[in-house]
């Protein structure tokens, strides 16, 4: 680790006694993660005082705690809009957990969660919804069945009853 140089020989004693931090992980510059994500990777977070116009799309995960308008285009990945974060935006992810305000069109290839605080003005399309007492929700919802799995060729599958 880099130590500087005191410039007052008197207190190089008050420098050296200072204990050296060898791990990274104890001591970090990066700015705590929102309690919502559970998921480890790559995050990208838009902060409270920004404002995005655009189209959003990507690879990592998006946190909003700032402002979006326009779209967000997240295929395989989560959108969480943080409390106080709000989205004028059509979201397409794979998860969507809004704590925060949606305006637009929601569709999560995997779960929506809308908590407590939250709030969304559109429509939702997902095969996993999730409402919390207390969030406002107006628009329609389309909840679509997950594909079965097909078994692979050559295996055959257990039947229920007796015979």
């Amino acid at each position: 680790m880099w130590k500087p140089e005191p410039s007052d020989p008197s207190s190089a004693d008050s420098i050296s006694a200072m204990p050296a931090v060898h791990s990274r992980s104890s001591v970090s510059s990066a700015p705590p993660r929102p309690s919502s994500l559970v998921a480890a990777g790559e995050v990208a977070i838009i902060g409270k005082g920004i404002v995005v116009r655009g189209e959003i799309s990507g690879t990592d995960s998006l946190v909003i705690e700032g402002r979006v308008e326009g779209s967000i285009h997240l295929d395989g990945n989560r959108v969480t809009v943080e409390r106080g974060g709000q989205a004028a935006a059509n979201i397409t992810a794979r998860e969507v957990v809004v704590i925060g305000k949606v305006r637009g069109n929601v569709t999560a290839t995997g779960r929506l969660d809308i908590r407590a605080e939250g709030g969304v003005l559109g429509n939702l399309s997902t095969p996993r919804l999730s409402i919390e007492d207390g969030a406002f929700f107006k628009g329609a919802i389309d909840v679509r069945k997950v594909a079965a799995k097909t078994p692979p060729q050559g295996i055959k599958t257990a039947k229920s009853g007796l015979s």
